[in-house]
């Protein structure tokens, strides 16, 4: 666990060495919604590929880089591409640039994903600010020796996405004329799509939305004291009764058709989010 914090601060020391901001809001931006990135100001990009330690993304839509700058006042460091347990790294490895962002500074993070909408009052196309989660992923990324200077052995998850950051997006979605959903999002392992069956009982135990990134991510920041304000576009419906055959291709493009009201939307809450 020495060497797992020691590489964290390298790869923390590595960015520092190459901005003079110190980011406060941290962005994880999911497939087909990196582009938000683009619009930062004053900018420092950084490929993982160069930051000490950092995995690499695999996953077509994802640029693979960290983008440091302003963003409708706040300072920002943005994930342009995540991580996923399905590309074969650890859990560890994929909740690294969590922690990477907290020895940056960061108070909050927004993390936003493309899902599926088990729901069903939601169709393909709606935003949902995430309430809640289940982690069905079948791991979990604080096993292990615990990082007391990050965090508690045993960390409460009982306001895992902070209330007050709900409230905010929910009021300016009003204030913009976004209409936007709220729920509880499952997160799965992946990467392959679940049956209807299993459709069926993500539903029934208070699912209502579906995919493979964000809890893992969600904990780690709670661990180390991070609010979280999380958003979810839906790219299809996963109703396990009416399940029709589902591709990548498919998730990016309404990811693609979406994203103009999810940038409006973060760009309008982000100067609201304090520490």
């Amino acid at each position: 666990m020495r060497d797992y914090v020691a590489n964290l601060k390298d790869a923390a020391e590595y960015i520092q060495s190459h901005i003079s901001v110190k980011p406060e809001i941290g962005l994880i931006l999911g497939s087909g919604l990196g582009v938000l990135a683009d619009e930062i100001e004053d900018t420092v990009c950084l490929s993982y590929h160069k930051i000490p330690h950092f995995p690499v993304s695999t996953v077509e839509g994802h640029k693979g880089q960290l983008v440091i700058g302003t963003l409708e006042g706040k300072n920002v460091v943005a994930m342009q591409g995540r991580f996923h347990y399905y590309e074969g790294y650890s859990m560890k490895q994929v909740t690294f640039p969590v922690y990477v962002m907290k020895l940056l500074g960061v108070h909050s993070v927004v993390i936003t994903n493309a899902c599926g909408g088990m729901n069903r009052t939601f169709a393909p196309g709606d935003l949902m600010i995430i309430e809640d989660h289940i982690n069905f992923t079948g791991d979990h990324p604080l096993i292990g020796p615990n990082i007391e200077e990050f965090g508690p052995r045993f960390p409460d998850m009982s306001e895992a996405y902070a209330k007050e950051y709900i409230h905010l997006a929910q009021e300016t979605a009003k204030e913009l004329g976004i209409s936007i959903q709220r729920g509880v999002y499952v997160g799965i392992s992946g990467p392959s799509y679940m049956t209807p069956a299993e459709l069926t009982i993500l539903a029934r135990l208070g699912g209502d939305a579906v995919g493979m990134s964000t809890v893992p991510e969600v904990i780690v920041a709670r661990h180390a004291s991070l609010k979280v304000l999380g958003i979810s576009c839906v790219t299809d419906m996963a109703i396990g009764e009416e399940l029709e055959p589902l591709t990548h291709e498919q998730v990016v493009e309404v990811a693609n058709r979406t994203r103009p009201k999810l940038i409006s939307l973060l760009k309008a809450v982000l100067p609201k989010l304090n520490g």
